[in-house]
């Protein structure tokens, strides 16, 4: 396990558009999330740092959509060299976690790339116009520490854009910290 930090892609890109197939076999078009506060988030099935909040993580999610949050997961690694990161597992994983947002498969890598991500977790906040207002950490918990899994960092991202339709810059944004994206060997 390499411990990677996010690259935290400068604030007010765009999001990148894509097309990618989830849990259910169909088709997800990020066209949905146009005009909507949207939060995209790179995670894995296998990933220590994932499983150290997918508690949290549904939890917090769910809280954020019944406020009107799109949120979509996306996983990236490549499934050939970690089957238990590819879509079937990916169906099971989202069951067994109580996931209630799309969590999609993007075999070819590219959204990953487009996107920016560099680890797992990575997460990605947009606001209704798809300009990114937040990326980072969930919060400051990590397998190794003591901190508790609470998703403050992201919360407070969230809360701001929901309720005044921006990120003020005195909300820290620092790197998220996970393993690093498996990468397809070319």
């Amino acid at each position: 396990m390499a411990l990677t930090p996010s690259t935290m892609r400068p604030l007010g890109t765009s999001m990148p558009a894509f097309q990618l197939i989830d849990t259910e076999g169909e088709v997800f078009k990020s066209a949905v999330l146009e005009g909507r506060h949207a939060l995209v988030m790179f995670i894995c099935n296998h990933c220590p740092f994932v499983v150290h909040i997918r508690e949290e993580l549904a939890r917090f999610t769910q809280d954020m959509m019944s406020r009107g949050l799109a949120v979509v997961a996306i996983s990236s690694n490549d499934a050939k060299r970690y089957p238990q990161d590819g879509p079937s597992a990916m169906k099971e994983e989202r069951l067994k976690a109580g996931y209630q947002f799309p969590y999609l498969y993007d075999e070819t890598q590219d959204i990953a790339k487009a996107m920016g991500a560099s680890c797992t977790p990575d997460f990605f906040l947009f606001d209704a116009s798809g300009y990114l207002v937040y990326r980072g950490q969930f919060d400051e918990s990590r397998p190794s520490n003591q901190s508790p899994v609470t998703g403050a960092s992201l919360r407070a991202a969230c809360e701001a854009l929901l309720l005044t339709g921006s990120v003020p810059n005195t909300i820290e944004q620092r790197p998220s910290l996970g393993c690093n994206i498996k990468w397809r060997e070319h």
